[in-house]
């Protein structure tokens, strides 16, 4: 241990010692109950209650204000509630001093401000603080503590870098990896993905997530609500101090609660590639579309590009009939477009067809994409007949994605009689000369 370091602890570490034994195993590590908590005139939290169970990582989200961090540093300690009551193992927070809080809760800020000159590995040292005496600074085990955390958070080249040398990213790691070497059973990260490009981001959540893996209970505000749906086992959802929604990340990412909390227009659906909820929020407007009806006929991923640009394009857009987890289905709901959905795998029945002419005769135009024809969507090429106008896309020809034999390719030219063929790229042209001719 450094001389200069331990001078410093030497002026910290004097507090007396405090019984933590550990509480019962079978209740939540940590347990917020009715807190709230005033800052001068204002109600930071109002009748806040929540529990983070043992090996869970809760993501707390909300708007700028909410009390996120307020909510954090009451669980650590340093404000006091006015009315209700902060566990930790079953220890009261507000009645421990300051080293025995340390060594239940460790905390590592948004924002911090380290004005002195010590390198890397000192300020990493410094989460061994709660564990020392003033009568013995040295601790056998510090050593190789501070070591597994400056590896584990993959600054350990950094390590006799002055703290003031490195760059805001790679200072979030050390503040990290100094929450680490404090070993505590519960971590506080406040927004640990802010100040990190998108690499760092995943690597610290990643490194998060074994943690939590390993036993540790982390709770953390995440400002990134996909990144919080992919990683979080539960959400809590602020709102002007309040608590809005507990529960599971699809159990609180819903478009009511989004719209509550934040005043946003968003589209919730499923990442394609994760399976997590996915949350894109929508400018205003973005569902008053007041263009010409345009009816998009696609499957498996055909009709993505086509309903970009043609929202985008402010046309008012449907799409259909399509399964449920289709992946035009995603695109179609991120862009708040109406779709004619079915049941996974399930057919086309008389009473979905009938809704897919309905949406063809009152577009303007229907679109028919590069889509595989098969037996399962020949009703929605039957349906495309009905319209006034059609626009054909072939990107590829149809011998390359007819699966539904003489059917489908009689069905198809018989379409494509009545059609104005075109590649993807020319659709937007097409779709407006095609509104012009019919006006």
């Amino acid at each position: 241990m450094n001389s200069r370091l331990n001078d410093v602890l030497e002026g910290v570490t004097g507090t007396a010692e405090r019984d933590l034994s550990a509480g019962d195993p079978e209740r939540p590590i940590v347990d917020v109950s009715d807190v709230s908590v005033t800052l001068g005139t204002v109600q930071a939290l109002d009748s806040v209650s929540v529990d983070v169970e043992r090996g869970e990582f809760l993501g707390v989200i909300g708007p700028n204000g909410a009390g996120k961090t307020t909510l954090l540093r009451t669980i650590s300690g340093v404000l006091n509630p006015s009315r209700g009551s902060v566990l930790v193992d079953g220890h009261d927070v507000t009645a421990l001093p300051s080293k025995a809080s340390s060594r239940l809760v460790a905390v590592v800020p948004q924002q911090t401000t380290l004005a002195f000159d010590f390198d890397v590995r000192e300020v990493v040292e410094m989460g061994r603080t709660p564990y020392r005496r003033r009568v013995s600074v040295n601790v056998a085990d510090d050593g190789d503590i501070v070591e597994q955390a400056l590896e584990r958070t993959q600054i350990a080249e950094l390590a006799d870098r002055d703290i003031q040398e490195v760059s805001g990213g790679e200072r979030q790691r050390v503040l990290l990896a100094r929450a680490l070497a404090q070993d505590t059973p519960v971590l506080l990260l406040d927004e640990p993905t802010a100040s990190l490009d998108i690499n760092h981001q995943i690597r610290t959540l990643e490194l998060v997530k074994s943690l939590v893996e390993e036993g540790k209970s982390v709770m953390a505000p995440i400002h990134d609500l996909n990144l919080a749906a992919h990683y979080c086992d539960r959400l809590l959802l602020l709102s002007d101090g309040k608590r809005t929604a507990l529960g599971s990340p699809p159990e609180v990412l819903t478009e009511s609660n989004l719209e509550s909390a934040f005043g946003t227009d968003a589209v919730v659906t499923n990442n394609p590639v994760t399976g997590s909820v996915y949350v894109m929020a929508l400018p205003d407007g973005a569902r008053d579309r007041t263009g010409p009806h345009v009816h998009v006929i696609g499957g498996g991923g055909s009709a993505a590009r086509l309903l970009y640009l043609l929202a985008a394009s402010g046309y008012r857009v449907s799409t259909g009939a399509l399964n449920e987890g289709d992946a035009d289905i995603d695109t179609a709901r991120m862009l708040g477009v109406n779709t004619v959905t079915l049941e996974p795998y399930a057919p086309i029945d008389e009473a979905t067809a009938d809704r897919v002419v309905d949406q063809v005769e009152d577009a303007a135009v229907t679109v028919v994409a590069d889509l595989a024809i098969g037996n399962g969507n020949l009703p929605n090429l039957r349906a495309a007949a009905h319209a006034e106008q059609v626009v054909l896309i072939e990107d590829r020809p149809i011998e390359d994605r007819n699966y539904a034999g003489v059917r489908g390719r009689e069905l198809y030219d018989s379409l494509r009689e009545q059609a104005t063929v075109v590649e993807s790229r020319n659709v937007l042209d097409a779709v407006e000369s095609a509104i012009k001719a019919d006006g």
